[in-house]
């Protein structure tokens, strides 16, 4: 072998140990996986996901109770739905599981546990036992359910209306400076299945793209590091300044053999189809048209130079009504700063999306990192502007988008985080003004699971714009969209706000 290391005695290079580790088969480098393990599964949608090793455990059909942490549930045969189908999980920490609906079924009829966390914090609880740390302080949750431990982490067998059987788990609130932060206790790996791009024989891996995700770190965390790579290359020939994990964290190498999949393939629209008739029906449409509406009066609050992390769903809109002139970095929680649009069929990339799961480019300038970098940015402020949508938000600025108990558990996501430090970070939201049945979304107390406390500065809809006075809990009617009257926004609001003396109309 031509690799060597430095001998400390002597300064020189000595050839290195004929121990390699690399492994001939992934069956054979997860044997040692054991019933009860916590197993740290890295991968973002199905980006980076380690499909090679997580078919070969999928085999060893003694292996059961595992605790699975991952940021989603995989989806179909892919992620950490191959071992939800085959009945190897127990229970999973995870921050977004609800793209997979076989995973959400097996939760609300009892048949999981389910431990939701902030994809910030769960990051950082990763990162924390990586580093030596047991636990820490983050303003992420505070007075939310995640505080208050009211998200039940299992059911009774028969589900929802049975009851609970395992409560959720309060945590520990502090103030410092003011503000309210609570305690997070730092997750400890037994295993970590990771996919990189390149890995050389000792170790070494670079990631591409946003294949990094939870990756880097969940290799640091475990006992047992077992990395697929889609190229296993000779030691030396990675550049030390390419490096994202050294090889002193990584255990076992094997070639990775899966499949890269994408979970939504969004394409650029094609000049030919801007003049094609539209397909949907007339109250599609109408919705459509009012999506738009909202998006293109959120875009006059993106200026020049700003840091902005959008949301899915109306947010995704907003760039396409930027200002001439005005450039923005979008940043996408999942590892990407300088976000551009979708990809031409050509440009198509699995390595490279956005936090929706959407394939994305890169602009000129961009920068690609790990989970918890992207948190960082966010937790500390250093975004300017995040633009969520919304289920509820009420007249002091909670918000509420992340979960209906007993019928939908989609998932926290980014969105705790992103709202997590609204005296830095701008928040605004865009939604609909009412909800599909026709009853307000604006109201005086928020009836379903926060996701932030008093963290909304401006309200967006398709009828008006809302500024939101959080430090008192009153809302001020600023601006009307085009055709709304004042008495339309009060019939369709549910709570009393004041109107501004100069109020405008887009």
């Amino acid at each position: 072998m031509l690799a060597a290391y430095v001998s400390r005695a002597t300064l020189v290079p000595v050839p290195l140990k004929s121990r390699s580790k690399v492994w001939e088969s992934p069956d054979q480098a997860v044997k040692d996986v054991k019933s009860g393990d916590v197993l740290l599964c890295g991968g973002f949608g199905l980006a980076g996901v380690p499909d090679t090793l997580l078919s070969a455990l999928v085999k060893r059909k003694d292996v059961t109770q595992l605790t699975a942490v991952s940021n989603n549930a995989g989806a179909g045969d892919s992620g950490l739905g191959k071992l939800f189908n085959s009945k190897q999980i127990d229970k999973i920490i995870a921050s977004y599981p609800g793209g997979n609906k076989a995973f959400e079924a097996l939760y609300l009829k009892g048949e999981v546990s389910l431990e939701l966390c902030p994809q910030g914090t769960l990051i950082e609880r990763l990162r924390a036992h990586a580093a030596g740390i047991p636990a820490f302080f983050t303003p992420t949750g505070a007075s939310t359910a995640v505080e208050e431990g009211s998200i039940p982490v299992r059911y009774n067998e028969g589900g929802f209306a049975n009851g609970v059987k395992i409560p959720g788990i309060k945590k520990e609130m502090r103030e410092f400076g003011g503000r309210k932060y609570i305690m997070e206790p730092a997750i400890a790996g037994d295993v970590a299945f990771v996919r990189a791009w390149k890995v050389d024989e000792v170790g070494n891996c670079v990631f591409r793209y946003t294949q990094q995700n939870f990756s880097t770190v969940m290799a640091k965390n475990a006992k047992l590091t077992i990395v697929e790579a889609d190229q296993i290359v000779p030691t030396g020939s990675l550049s030390p300044n390419a490096i994202h994990v050294p090889g002193i964290y990584v255990d076992r190498i094997v070639q990775a053999t899966a499949p890269k999949q994408i979970e939504h393939i969004k394409l650029a629209p094609s000049p030919s189809s801007s003049g094609e008739q539209s397909t949907l029906s007339a109250e599609k449409e109408f919705a459509q048209k009012m999506r738009h509406r909202t998006a293109k009066r959120a875009a006059k609050e993106l200026k020049d130079g700003f840091y902005v992390n959008l949301g899915i769903g109306i947010p995704t809109l907003i760039p396409a009504y930027l200002e001439p002139g005005v450039r923005v970095w979008l940043q996408s929680e999942n590892g990407i700063l300088g976000m551009g649009p979708y990809p031409t069929e050509e440009q198509v990339d699995p390595d490279l999306i956005n936090a929706g799961k959407e394939t994305v480019t890169l602009l000129p300038g961009a920068s690609v990192f790990d989970s918890s970098e992207s948190f960082a940015m966010i937790r500390g402020g250093h975004v300017d502007l995040s633009i969520l949508g919304a289920m509820q938000v009420s007249q002091a600025g909670d918000i509420a988008n992340f979960m209906i108990p007993g019928k939908l558990v989609k998932g926290i996501g980014g969105a705790m985080d992103l709202v997590s430090n609204p005296d830095q970070t701008k928040v605004i939201v865009v939604m609909e003004h009412c909800a599909k049945d026709g009853s307000p979304k604006i109201l005086k107390e928020c009836t379903l699971p926060l996701t932030g406390a008093r963290t909304v500065s401006q309200i967006i809809t398709e009828l008006a714009v809302f500024d939101v006075d959080r430090k008192n809990g009153h809302l001020e009617l600023v601006e009307l969209q085009e055709g709304v009257t004042l008495e339309e926004v009060k019939a369709k609001t549910g709570c009393e706000f004041k109107v501004r003396s100069d109020l405008s109309k887009l």
